[in-house]
Order: structure tokens, then C-alpha cells, then sequence
């Protein structure tokens, strides 16, 4: 996608961030949230990601934001201090454009240049073939399904788990 820029999210970027998002969670089971945050509730988890080092990209073309993707703490333990969880979120109109491989193909090397060792995809519904397919086309590989977890739209949905080996994965201890 060469007449598409992807950097490092800024402040000015999270109103769009916001309504991408918001799109998601109303019309998708991506994710699991029922109600939509508002521009200050991302604002607060932008800072508490960029705050702590973890990468946040957006991407963008002629102005437009197409989307964003973000790596995070897996979990809060310090034994997983190596491990990230990636997100990404495309805006409807440009999915299934390259914007979201373009977008995690760039987070996996930030992740790697920070020093993490594994990421994983949480990925919100099995019917997300989109998504499991993006994973797996980077070198994400699944490692299982949890059935029914969320219930939304009226069903049940299952959570798909996936995970890649960054830099050296687990061949050497962390630095």
C-alpha cells in the first residue's frame, strides 16, 4: 500500500480512532465491548499505552485515518512483561485492502525492536475469518479456540487464540 502512511498515533488522531472503533463495536464481534467508549474514555487508554512504551500506529491516506493498531500488555503479571497482545481496527470502507496486514506487519517490528518476545491475536468471534486469516498470513499460528465466552447480538461467541514468536522468541532469555 504505497500511498499509505503509517505512524505513530497521536492526540489529534483519537476522535477518528474513536469513531473507528465505535463502528466496530456497534455493527462487529471483534470485540467484545456492547457499548461504544467515548473520545475520553480512548483518549485514557491511548496515553496508558503510550505512557508505558507500547507501540500505537494509525494509518492514513490523503488525510484520512484508515485505522489503528496497537500492541498491549497480555496480561498484568510480571512473568508476561515479554509477552504483547496486538489490536487492530480498520475503518469499513478500506477493509480487506491491505491496511490491516500493513498495519500489523509494522507493529510486529516495533514489538520486536522493543524487546518483546511473543504476541498474541485475541481474536473475537471464530466466524472473524478476516482477521484469523490476516494472523495467520504473518506467521501468527493458532493455538485454540474458547467456546462460547461473549455473548452479543443475540449469541454466543467464541474467542479465537493465536499466537508468533517475535525476534527470538523463547530460543534465548529476554534482555
Amino acid at each position: 500500500m504505497a500511498d499509505v502512511l503509517l505512524r505513530a498515533a497521536k492526540p489529534g488522531d483519537i476522535s477518528e480512532i474513536t469513531r473507528i472503533y465505535a463502528h466496530a463495536v456497534r455493527h462487529g464481534t471483534a470485540s467484545f465491548e456492547l457499548d461504544p467508549p467515548d473520545v475520553t474514555e480512548m483518549t485514557g487508554r491511548y496515553q496508558a499505552m503510550v505512557a508505558t512504551g507500547y507501540p500505537y500506529l494509525v494509518a492514513q491516506r490523503a488525510g484520512e485515518l484508515l485505522g489503528f493498531a496497537y500492541a498491549g500488555p497480555y496480561r498484568m503479571r510480571p512473568a508476561y512483561k515479554w509477552t504483547v497482545e496486538d489490536s487492530i481496527y480498520i475503518a469499513p470502507q478500506v477493509q480487506r485492502n491491505g491496511v490491516g496486514s500493513a498495519l500489523l506487519r509494522r507493529l510486529i517490528e516495533l514489538s520486536e525492536s522493543k524487546g518483546y518476545r511473543q504476541m498474541i491475536a485475541v481474536i473475537g468471534d471464530s466466524a472473524n475469518v478476516a482477521s484469523i486469516e490476516l494472523h495467520r498470513a504473518l506467521g501468527f499460528h493458532m493455538v485454540g479456540t474458547l467456546a462460547n465466552t461473549g455473548f452479543k447480538f443475540g449469541r454466543w461467541l467464541d474467542t479465537v487464540m493465536m499466537q508468533r514468536s517475535l525476534g527470538p522468541g523463547a530460543a534465548a532469555p529476554p534482555r
